[in-house]
């Protein structure tokens, strides 16, 4: 990706102001924590990809069928399309 966005800029000034003036002062000037900044210094890696923000999206649901199930499901509904939920 060549281009940089928004937040990835803001990151980096962030990082750079970190290390000028350290991480209490950058994240009192940028109101952000310093769990944050020290997320951030720990992820930069040099280029500007590394900090992309990330998904959020969850790996799995804790209610989530298993691949037997979903074979069985898929089954059933093949051999009685037309049947509700109930069945």
């Amino acid at each position: 990706m060549n281009s940089i966005t928004q937040d990835v800029k803001y990151r980096l000034s962030i990082l750079s102001y970190a290390r000028k003036y350290g991480v209490t002062i950058a994240a009192i000037k940028y109101r952000t924590n310093r769990q944050f900044i020290y997320r951030l210094q720990w992820r930069y890696d040099g280029t500007p990809a590394s900090l992309q923000p990330r998904s959020r999206r969850p790996h799995h649901h804790p209610n989530q069928h298993t691949s037997q199930e979903i074979t069985f499901i898929q089954n059933m509904r093949r051999r009685n399309p037309h049947a509700g939920l109930v069945v």
